[in-house]
């Protein structure tokens, strides 16, 4: 059997490598390595899939998340709230423009942003100054946008969409009727109107990353904005070219964040591809669930992915949920798995092993529902929780049914023996 790998690009860029070294070509032939035509082409042909109005390039998905904040016009010391489990840009991006990062609780099967949980308790933790909420579409699927598009509704927030790890998911959101230009694709639902559209086109602005890992990754950094509003899109170009719509007139503060022609030509190429990728992670992961299930049918060691019936789930990762053994009382569970497979030669990752709300940086900076309500109950443990049971096995586009069994067999050597 080969050696398994947790991402496998070289595997992948084989796969494509003629496209790939003759899209390069023609970028070094050029010459234009800023503001090549195949940066415009990629945009518009990223927005053509996305069913968006506009799709901007920038230097990378931390910086989309920048930009984004920036042209809302947020000032120092407004509030935004962002989800406890999740990457650190996230919140560091609130906490570096001198907002202040509202930390709220995820579902703890789904990772993400919904009703039951989120929002259950979120209208606490808005006052005057909260002004934007960051639904993160967390290992591949959305977010439930259409109680989150109700809530800022309800609150007069703006919305951000993280969809650095879900690019290419499709969301159903419901009353679309408050939201309209904001969805490629709407259809009547009997008394209530829904649309289907991609993850990234549904809140005010999205972003995107296309690190090396992403389903659509570059060969470097990159990232992207997306909105269907005219006026935001002009706004992030200027901030994203130090603040310039013509040169050498600056019109206000910015920054120089560009995706460069190179990491262009790269991304256009693999947009091709990108169903296709797609449908390979999701044939993966079901044989990951089939065969997990049917040594573990009631979940009493192991919590597969869920599937929610409102969004799709491309799988930029496979995340399982490790449940605490009678079998091993003194240990983590999670870690002494983690390990017993690195001895198999099976690669896993933890995603992430301290949430936010426990990170030093975010120290004195941070707000959660404690901060609002003195006395409430801890309303972050379910992240907290999450960071010390979760665990990503190996998903891409090369992985192989017999690495997948061998995989499964693993975890049920360890946890069912």
């Amino acid at each position: 059997m080969e050696e398994i790998k947790m991402v496998d690009l070289l595997g992948q860029h084989n796969q494509i490598r003629r496209e790939i070294d003759s899209a390069i070509k023609e970028v070094i032939d050029s010459s234009a390595f800023i503001k090549g035509k195949q940066v415009k082409a990629f945009e518009e042909n990223l927005a053509r899939y996305l069913g968006a109005k506009h799709v901007i390039g920038c230097g990378n998905g931390t910086d989309a998340l920048q930009i984004a904040l920036m042209a809302l016009g947020l000032e120092p010391g407004d509030r935004v709230l962002v989800p406890a489990f999740t990457y650190v840009a996230t919140a560091e991006v609130i906490a570096l423009l001198h907002l202040v990062p509202v930390m709220y609780d995820v579902n703890p099967r789904t990772f993400n942003t919904d009703a039951s949980v989120s929002l259950e308790y979120m209208d606490e933790l808005v006052d005057k100054r909260t002004k934007a909420i960051v639904p993160v579409h967390l290992f591949g699927q959305c977010s439930q946008m259409d109680a989150i598009l109700e809530f800022a509704h309800r609150h007069n927030l703006k919305v951000v969409e993280d969809c650095a790890q879900a690019l290419g998911s499709k969301c159903k959101v419901s009353n679309i009727s408050e939201h309209e230009g904001c969805f490629s694709e709407s259809v009547s639902g009997g008394q209530e109107e829904t649309a289907e559209t991609m993850g990234g086109c549904i809140g005010d602005i999205g972003c995107t990353s296309f690190f090396p890992t992403k389903n659509l990754g570059c060969m470097g950094d990159g990232g992207a904005l997306i909105t269907n509003d005219d006026a935001l899109a002009e706004q992030i170009r200027m901030i994203a070219n130090h603040g310039q719509k013509v040169k050498y007139h600056h019109d206000l503060i910015g920054c120089n964040s560009r995706l460069d022609t190179l990491q262009a030509a790269v991304l256009d190429v693999k947009l091709k591809h990108l169903d296709e990728y797609i449908a390979a992670r999701r044939k993966a992961a079901a044989s990951y669930t089939r065969l997990i299930k049917a040594f573990d049918p009631l979940e009493k060691h192991i919590c597969t992915p869920v599937e929610c019936e409102f969004t799709t789930h491309t799988y930029h990762q496979y995340t399982i949920i490790v449940k605490d053994s009678i079998k091993y009382p003194d240990q983590n569970t999670r870690d002494a798995l983690k390990a017993f497979l690195a001895e198999r030669g099976i690669p896993s990752m933890i995603y992430y092993p301290l949430p936010l709300s426990k990170q030093a940086a975010f120290r004195g900076i941070a707000l959660r529902r404690e901060d609002f309500n003195p006395g409430a109950d801890d309303s972050l443990h379910n992240s907290e929780w999450l960071a010390d049971h979760v665990l990503s096995l190996p998903v891409h586009t090369c992985l192989k049914e017999d690495q997948i069994e061998y995989i499964a067999e693993a975890i049920k050597d360890y946890l069912c023996k």
